[in-house]
């Protein structure tokens, strides 16, 4: 006898999307969340100082106006979003900058002689990137919806992913402004993952535009939770489940754990235990959180007009500081990558004052405080940057570890950005989702297709217990 049809084990995006998709199919569905508030590192919290609310982890969103679930879910009609014209940009030394404006016109004029050569890489996968988004964002292993648009995909990612990557251009800026969005899947560069990452999140900026949510990534978490609400669902906080047998009894259970917390969770046979002990888990980030009593003084003008800067200096400079960290070293001139929102969503601090969002790498496990060198890295590009802090939380990678299990070592992507783990995500199958325990899921962003707020793991990972345990397909 089941006390529920469904549980689900973990409040973040992928968990409350799987939820929701339950729900709307009529089931009865409970959530369990082991902190005291929804939306794992989606969560908006007063980290700083009252009345300035800051991103626990992801700020902005490039894949919430791309994903197919958001887009059936109606994010946009739920939550308001502003899209700045510069979706992201990046300072270099001498006070210049490149800048992604969202309209692709304007990124080609502003990047001069390599203007045309931006066009030639991301024109094509712009005018087909619901193509992109249907290959990029599933699981790989399977017949591309459109081979041609795939193929022409890998052939982009494999020029970006080796040592050809800067044949295409002349100047600094363009491959600069690659290996600052490259650089979000924390790994080597140049490398075939990497450049993979970077050209889906570079088409994008220039499709879509990075979008911003109003009152932060809460509201997102916020709208799930609404719905799920709306359609007979719930959701219990501070509930931390450590085995299966802590649960009730339901006819499915859909876990956003990674694969190592289901490990431990369950009896699983040897085969399959062996199979997600080999799953890796990649290097970790040190976050620093700020209230600033003004914006960041930035010397390129230009940057005051982005929620998203990427730090670092030339290609050459990111690549060494990646590799630096893939070898267990702290860089003494780190990539950083910030975000500062308020220059958009007033509500998020006081009257004129802002909030500052940024992170480096470090290896895994790290709990060296970095919020020195991320701050010397950005006073770097705006000089009298010290100045407007008011407060600062830093947060090391083991300590992100010890407030959210999920984020082993300071992994912020569910498991490393590799090929290999692109493909086995977290076991090489047709439905990754799957365990080998009868009516038992996982959709957290260690399973297809990865990382980023997107909902498409969980919602996956329902459809397929929907079709599996309940025969409804649509």
């Amino acid at each position: 006898m089941v006390d529920v049809d469904a549980v689900v084990v973990g409040s973040g995006p992928n968990g409350l999307a799987a939820a929701v998709t339950l729900a709307r199919a009529g089931l009865s569905v409970r959530v369990f969340e082991g902190a005291d508030y929804v939306g794992g590192a989606a969560a908006t919290r007063e980290l700083t100082l009252p009345g300035f609310l800051h991103d626990v982890g992801s700020a902005v969103h490039p894949m919430a106006l791309a994903s197919p679930f958001f887009q059936q879910f109606g994010l946009t009609e739920r939550v308001p979003m502003v899209i700045p014209e510069v979706s992201y940009g990046h300072p270099l030394p001498g006070g210049r900058a490149g800048l992604a404006y969202r309209d692709l016109d304007r990124a080609v004029e502003a990047l001069g002689p390599d203007g045309r050569a931006w066009r030639q890489l991301f024109a094509p996968l712009i005018e087909h990137v619901d193509a992109l988004t249907s290959f990029t964002g599933a699981n790989l292993l399977r017949i591309p919806r459109s081979p041609l648009d795939a193929l022409r995909f890998g052939l982009r990612t494999l020029e970006q992913g080796t040592p050809a990557w800067n044949l295409r251009f002349s100047r600094d800026v363009a491959p600069a402004m690659l290996a600052g969005v490259a650089a979000h899947s924390v790994g080597r560069m140049p490398g075939l993952a990497t450049s993979g990452t970077g050209m889906t999140l570079a088409t994008y900026a220039h499709a879509y535009g990075w979008p911003i949510p109003v009152g932060g990534s809460q509201s997102i978490v916020d709208a799930l939770v609404d719905d799920l609400v709306a359609h007979g669902g719930s959701v219990e906080t501070g509930r931390r489940i450590t085995s299966l047998a802590e649960l009730p009894a339901s006819r499915v259970t859909l876990l956003d754990v990674g694969p190592r917390a289901f490990a431990d969770m369950a009896e699983l046979p040897a085969s399959y235990r062996s199979a997600v002990s080999r799953f890796r888990y990649g290097n970790g980030v040190a976050k620093l959180d700020l209230a600033l009593r003004d914006p960041v003084p930035w010397t390129n003008p230009g940057l005051r007009r982005t929620g998203t800067v990427h730090l670092g200096g030339t290609r050459a400079d990111i690549a060494r500081s990646e590799l630096e960290v893939s070898r267990g070293k702290h860089p003494d001139h780190p990539y950083v990558l910030l975000s500062q929102p308020t220059l958009f969503d007033a509500s998020r601090a006081p009257e004129g004052q802002h909030t500052v969002w940024a992170y480096t790498h470090v290896p895994k496990g790290s709990d060296r405080d970095m919020s020195e060198a991320i701050i010397d890295t950005i006073e770097a590009s705006a000089p009298g940057f010290r100045d407007t802090i008011l407060a600062r939380t830093t947060s090391t990678a083991a300590g992100m570890e010890r407030a959210n299990p999920n984020l082993v070592g300071g992994d912020i992507s569910g498991g490393a950005v590799t090929l290999t783990q692109l493909v086995k995500r977290p076991v090489v199958s047709p439905h990754p989702w799957d365990t080998p325990i009868d009516g038992v899921y996982l959709c957290s962003s260690s399973t297809s297709p990865g990382p980023s707020v997107s909902g498409l793991p969980g919602w996956y990972a329902a459809r397929r217990a929907l079709s599996e345990r309940f025969g409804i397909r649509a």
